[in-house]
């Protein structure tokens, strides 16, 4: 695969100033703050939203997770007493598309600072099949400037239609980025009193991030197959972004069960593209996986699509569980 340089866009410093964001005096002691604290307050979504708020404000924020390790996310349901915490924080981060009861409680709540993901990077489209289909019609690869000049110019990308964006993000470790840089301006603005040291976290996470891609692009860049099965499809932009194809049993929802036509297509091309393992998740039972691997003599393996950190996760924080992640597709994929 040809390597490409990555720019991390700077689109999100625009996308944080039209998200309108209230201006807020520095948290202090008298603030109505979730817990009480005299720290900035900062109620997250989940996992991937709490992890960029904690990295981000270090010592100057308080973080709360609306889901709890282990919670599937996608079936969160918002507690009453959820509800009062949120109107107690400073900020609110979330992914909107993902948690709709989220989305919701957000919407309606009276927090200043709402800072949505979804607006600090481009989604796309993706359905059972993602990946591999830009690759075919560009020799040079994704690459993110030609990438960007196709969304300014409304070219949009033959899966970019009306219809649910997919909100996986977080595991394409430049959008992640592109994403961390909007939060990291969000966090400035509404406290400016520690905007310097918002700044600085944001840069160091930025360039870890920036340093994990390249363990991606090298570690991905030798292979045997591009094509990967997965239970759910949650690696649509990690596929796109190293050259692979994602096959998913099942759509953007992990619960949804895969039809009987789409368990003997998913066969019949494991066989064709020399596919060896399929992927489930932690948070989600493994039947699925276990029964077309069984069916069709292939392995089964974990690809963890980071939506919480448990005991059985492969690592204790988001990077640590994405190079196990690399690690589970290298050998997946038969890389050199």
């Amino acid at each position: 695969m040809n390597v490409r340089r990555h720019y991390i866009s700077t689109a999100a410093l625009a996308a944080v100033t039209a998200l309108g964001l209230g201006t807020l005096t520095a948290c202090s002691s008298d603030s109505a703050a979730a817990g009480n604290t005299d720290k900035f307050d900062v109620v997250a979504s989940f996992y991937p939203m709490a992890f960029l708020a904690e990295q981000i404000g270090g010592e100057h924020v308080s973080v709360t997770s609306l889901t709890e390790p282990g919670q599937e996310p996608h079936d969160l349901e918002i507690s009453a007493k959820q509800t009062a915490q949120l109107e107690e924080s400073d900020a609110a981060l979330y992914l909107k598309g993902l948690q709709p009861t989220v989305d919701e409680a957000i919407g309606q709540s009276p927090v200043k600072t709402k800072i949505d993901a979804a607006t600090l990077t481009s989604l796309e489209e993706h359905g059972t099949e993602a990946g591999g289909h830009e690759e075919e019609h560009s020799e040079e690869g994704h690459a993110e400037e030609g990438h960007a000049e196709e969304e300014e110019h409304g070219h949009e990308h033959e899966h970019e239609h009306e219809g649910g964006k997919d909100p996986h993000i977080w595991l394409d470790p430049v959008k992640y980025a592109e994403v961390a840089e909007g939060v990291g301006k969000a966090f400035e603005k509404a406290d400016p009193d520690h905007a310097a040291d918002y700044e600085k976290n944001t840069a160091a996470l930025v360039g870890k991030l920036n340093d994990l891609d390249e363990k991606f692009e090298t570690g991905l860049a030798d292979k045997k197959t591009d094509v990967f099965i997965t239970t759910h499809a949650a690696f649509g932009y990690l596929a796109e972004r190293y050259g692979l194809t994602e096959e998913a049993i099942s759509g953007l929802d992990p619960e949804t069960e895969p039809s009987g036509a789409r368990v003997k297509e998913l066969q019949q091309m494991a066989k064709a593209d020399g596919v060896t393992t399929v992927f489930y998740e932690t948070l989600v039972s493994d039947k699925t996986a276990k029964t077309l691997a069984g069916d069709t003599g292939l392995k089964t393996d974990v690809l963890d699509p980071l939506e919480g950190i448990t005991d059985a996760s492969r690592g204790d924080d988001y990077f640590q569980v994405m190079e196990a992640n690399l690690k589970a597709l290298q050998t997946a994929l038969g890389t050199k």
